[in-house]
């Protein structure tokens, strides 16, 4: 089995950059990559960099910075991400070779100590790889150091939810969210049939006509929606988890672990066994899938809904994308949001339910330094959120990104109620020819969006508050962060 070195590939045996390359994509887009979105792109950017000639770059910091999001002051000697990372990289390529990979031409691997990868073409019959790091079953000492490390890489731990989830409201915005979305397909479909555009704008209609200088030439937009991981309890109680790298749903929590990083360990301690589950996203988010489905299908598109640890970077690379929910919640958005004047950000790192901020670090006259949600100031029921509809450059040329996010999920619902009503999209319009948009450039902003609720959890209104441009497109780090709790 030839070891290439994919910058000089000169070995009759040897995979070339192009089946190198095909290799990376099969793998990323494999099912057991699915739910690791982490791992996507740590995969692609020290494969690229490999094969680009490039892998002296490849040190702990870069890749902490520019794979992995950490800001500029990152340290690694505090902070191993990289080396937690990378030993999880180097499981679940294990693991995919092991099943789904086991036919494949070209074998990834990456050596212990090391971050740059090979590339080996397979013989006919693939061998038992006797990598001693990840090959024996993890004896409790090893789970305990994987542990420790993954520990270290939470800067926040978990606090309790001490509630439950309101089913039945929650199976009522899934009805709702289907029902828009095949409305939207058979809209789709019936226009294919009719010999209509395969994009098509109503005359006259400014939604339509905003969405389609988002969407251009793309039919199959992706819309990825929150799906924020819990630890869940063998009485169906919900402890939240914010950061750092999961298992697959239903796996068991190493109990030091969720002691360790728990905002009441005594509580924690005392719930038994815990499960990972990140089976739930917000009623704001499936109305606002509903509503972006509706109107993209009446435009003639079948868009792809998908969960945002699920978006892949041929996603990006290839589609519009759609990205519902806060960075609190969203891994995609934490990643992915472009710098500028608004950012989200939670002053409180253990205690994350309404006391999160959207910050403006330019604000104009008659603006606000900072916009939190409203509750009333005797029963505490939630009055108004506020939320960020950001619209910036894609990774890719002609592509774009749309983040709407609200502090609360029913601010995200109030942003994409905004974002699909003549109302909203006239008012949006209207300030963005301001600064050199309108109707016929689309250009890159970040609009504040105030929503006005009843009852806690019914939209009534969302008023636009303030629009401010985005310079040009640079983000924060090559993985685009923001301020997150």
């Amino acid at each position: 089995m030839a070891n290439v070195d994919a910058s000089d590939h000169t070995g009759a045996n040897e995979p070339s950059v192009e089946e190198c390359k095909e290799q990376v994509r099969r793998v990323i887009r494999s099912t057991t990559f699915r739910n690791a979105a982490t791992l996507q792109l740590l995969l692609q950017f020290l494969t690229d960099k490999t094969i680009t000639g490039s892998a002296d770059v490849l040190k702990e910091y870069t890749i902490g910075v520019e794979a992995l999001g950490r800001k500029p002051d990152f340290d690694p000697k505090i902070d191993p991400i990289v080396r937690v990372q990378s030993h999880r990289l180097r499981v679940k390529l294990k693991e995919y070779y092991e099943a789904e990979g086991s036919g494949d031409p070209i074998l990834i691997q990456f050596p212990k100590g090391h971050y740059v990868p090979t590339f080996e073409t397979m013989p006919a019959t693939l061998p038992v790889l006797t990598d001693s790091s990840t090959d024996k079953p993890e004896s409790a000492a090893a789970v305990d150091e994987v542990s420790s490390e993954e520990a270290e890489e939470k800067s926040t731990g978990l606090a309790q939810t001490g509630r439950r989830l309101f089913f039945n409201l929650a199976l009522f915005a899934i009805a709702m969210m289907a029902l828009g979305y095949w409305l939207g397909v058979w809209h789709a479909e019936k226009r294919a049939t009719t010999g209509g555009a395969a994009i098509s704008v109503s005359k006259g209609d400014e939604v339509e006509s905003f969405w389609g200088r988002f969407l251009g030439s793309d039919t199959t937009p992706v819309i990825a929606y929150t799906d924020a991981v819990f630890l869940l309890d063998d009485s169906n109680d919900l402890f939240r988890f914010r950061h750092g790298a999961i298992d697959s749903r239903g796996a068991l929590v190493d109990p030091h672990l969720a002691r360790e990083f728990a905002s009441n360990p005594e509580i924690v301690a005392k719930a038994g066994q815990l499960y990972y589950e990140n089976g739930y996203t917000g009623t704001g988010e499936l109305e606002s899938i509903a509503m972006l489905a509706g109107l993209f299908g009446r435009m003639g598109m079948k868009p792809i809904i998908k969960s945002s640890r699920d978006v892949t970077p041929e996603d990006l690379n290839q589609h519009n994308v759609i990205l519902l929910g806060s960075p609190f919640q969203n891994a995609a958005v934490a990643q992915l949001l472009t710098a500028g004047d608004f950012r989200y950000n939670n002053p409180d790192q253990h205690h994350e339910q309404w006391r999160a901020q959207i910050v403006n670090d330019h604000p104009r006259a008659g603006e606000a330094t900072t916009y939190h949600t409203e509750r009333d100031a005797t029963t505490k029921v939630l009055t108004a959120d506020y939320s960020l509809i950001t619209i910036a450059a894609g990774v890719s040329p002609g592509r774009w990104i749309a983040i709407l996010g609200g502090l609360d999920t029913k601010g995200t619902e109030g942003a994409a109620m905004f974002v699909t009503s003549k109302h909203g999209i006239e008012r949006l319009t209207k300030n963005l020819s301001g600064f050199g948009g309108g109707k016929n450039e689309l250009i890159p902003f970040q609009a504040l969006v105030r929503v006005q609720l009843a009852k806690g959890y019914q939209v009534l209104d969302a008023d636009l508050v303030s629009v401010h441009p985005i310079s040009p497109a640079k983000p924060e780090t090559s993985a685009g962060t923001s301020s997150t709790p």
